[in-house]
């Protein structure tokens, strides 16, 4: 498939499950995930041993190529940033079950470089790494608790947004997801370091 005809696919998928189909937003995470796990083999085959991937370039890359640069309507923008949040999310717990698998059995290789960000920024960080695993569950039990303050979190963190982004993504005020953004954050930190939510 051609990347104007992915494009094309994409847009109407998006189109569809704005318009209730469920089968088309369950078809559109894929393409979303793999897309971001191909650019994100490539990313990681060129960066030096010990250097970081910034997710906001990886998804707003994706969102280039799956889109074909074209904006979305107002109403789809929400929907695939959190499919492309979703899917991140995935590749960076993917890649986190890996680093676990290989502490305990083995070796590294150059492509194996970590994806590593921490809970106070949206940015990576390697001198804070966040427990992934541990974030991932975490991030479940909020979800349960307070679906919104998770939404805020897997836009500001996994899919990188700034902000003032999310808050356009989300139409919310930046000062309530601002303050979204703290009180989850609060309270990952604390579900985390209660320790029960590490795998």
């Amino acid at each position: 498939m051609s990347n104007h005809t992915t494009s094309e696919h994409v847009t109407r998928l998006i189109d569809a499950a704005n318009a209730g189909n469920s089968d088309a937003a369950s078809e559109l995470l894929p393409l979303v995930y793999d897309e971001l796990r191909r650019l994100a083999s490539s990313k990681l085959a060129q960066e030096a041993p010990g250097q970081t991937l910034q997710p906001t370039a990886l998804v707003h890359e994706a969102y280039i190529k799956l889109l074909g640069g074209e904006p979305i309507r107002w109403q789809g923008r929400r929907h695939f940033f959190a499919l492309a949040a979703t899917a991140m999310r995935r590749i960076l717990v993917d890649r986190a079950r890996a680093k676990r698998a290989r502490v305990h059995g083995g070796g590294r290789s150059r492509s194996d470089v970590d994806i590593e960000m921490t809970i106070a920024s949206p940015t990576p960080a390697a001198e804070d790494p966040v427990d992934l695993l541990g974030l991932d569950d975490a991030l479940a039990a909020l979800a349960a608790h307070d679906p919104r303050q998770a939404e805020v979190v897997s836009l500001r963190f996994f899919a990188g947004l700034s902000i003032e982004r999310t808050a356009e993504v989300m139409d919310l005020s930046p000062a309530t997801v601002k303050n979204e953004w703290m009180y989850a954050r609060a309270w990952l930190r604390r579900r985390m370091e209660r320790g029960g939510t590490r795998a």
